[in-house]
């Protein structure tokens, strides 16, 4: 039986991985500060692990594994990573968990781990036109990335290329372009933009209004959980290391989304543009080196994830309202 190691598997994206793997038919370890907070978890063995201390994150890798998957961080969305109080906490714990879980990987005599790093390490000179962001894997240097959790980020993706370098760690490297789907953060400050305008579709009464921060007429482009997750498996199981941009190149404007969630909701709502964080003008993944490398680009458009997610959080709305 194959076995893998999931770092961050309490978090949206790691515990969909560990429900996958499983099924597929691995043993699992998950490690994190967090149980899921939707669900019980798939892993066969899952440690509530401070991952920023050396000696638990060393714990986890008291065995070998044929895969390891690391997407602990701290993060969350614009409301986040964009108003710099959080800079020191996303820069530090970040940082720590991945020096951590390399040092453990090296001392315990495993080698192969993907590292989920981000589309913010891209410059933001590349990123002021809405309508004609650059995000060539090779556009990210010289680098000037829009946060600090962008830095940390890019920090990281060099830290794991020098460990591959001078230990043999065998470092798969992907740049996740806005990943959401259901059982991610919907709530609290740290939801992104999906989560976020599906939850105030949810709670408007027809007929009302919803809050969108700037214009609206900034750009992204978001890839639905599962799809992210086939990317991934690609990129680890292969030969090719990164870094690589796994994310939909279907781009819309902030004002677009929330008229599709508007659409799928059935709802007349008003759209109020207000100040807030706002991070880069324009961005969209360019898949053409992942299409060359992993034969790999998103299966569905953008609506069908988001109905998924709207009505996923729906019911969330609607449960939360009842306690």
């Amino acid at each position: 039986m194959k076995s893998a190691l999931v770092l961050g598997g309490g978090g949206f994206i790691g515990s969909h991985m560990v429900k996958k793997l499983k099924m597929e038919g691995f043993w699992i370890r998950a490690a994190d500060v967090k149980s899921p907070e939707f669900g019980a978890t798939a892993a066969d063995d899952f440690i509530v692990a401070d991952l920023r201390d050396p000696a638990q994150c060393r714990a986890a890798f008291d065995r070998p594994f044929d895969e390891i998957y690391q997407f602990a961080a701290d993060m969350g969305g614009a409301g986040y990573i964009f108003t710099g109080e959080h800079d020191a906490d996303v820069m530090h714990n970040s940082a720590t968990i991945n020096l951590n879980a390399l040092t453990a990987c090296v001392a315990s005599g495993n080698r192969r781990i993907f590292y989920a790093s981000s589309a913010c390490i891209y410059p933001q000179s590349n990123q002021l036109d809405p309508n004609a962001p650059i995000m060539r894997e090779s556009t990210a240097y010289p680098a000037n990335p829009d946060s600090e959790y962008g830095w940390e980020k890019l920090f990281s993706e060099r830290l794991y290329l020098a460990y591959s370098r001078n230990y043999g760690i065998e470092a798969r490297i992907a740049r996740y372009h806005n990943i959401f789907g259901p059982e991610g953060i919907w709530n609290g400050g740290k939801e992104k933009a999906p989560a976020a305008l599906c939850r105030k579709v949810a709670e408007a009464r027809d007929g009302g209004s919803i809050e969108i921060w700037g214009d609206g007429e900034q750009t992204r482009s978001f890839l639905y959980i599962d799809e992210c997750l086939e990317g991934t498996q690609r990129l680890m199981r292969s030969d090719f290391q990164g870094p690589v941009n796994i994310g939909s190149d279907e781009m819309v404007s902030l004002n677009t989304l929330a008229a599709m969630i508007i659409a799928i909701s059935g709802k007349t709502l008003r759209v109020d543009h207000i100040s807030g964080p706002l991070g880069v003008r324009g961005r969209n993944s360019d898949n053409v080196l992942v299409r060359e490398k992993l034969g790999w680009a998103p299966s569905q458009p953008l609506r069908t994830g988001i109905e998924k997610n709207y009505h996923w959080i729906v019911d969330q709305v609607a449960l939360s309202a009842s306690k």
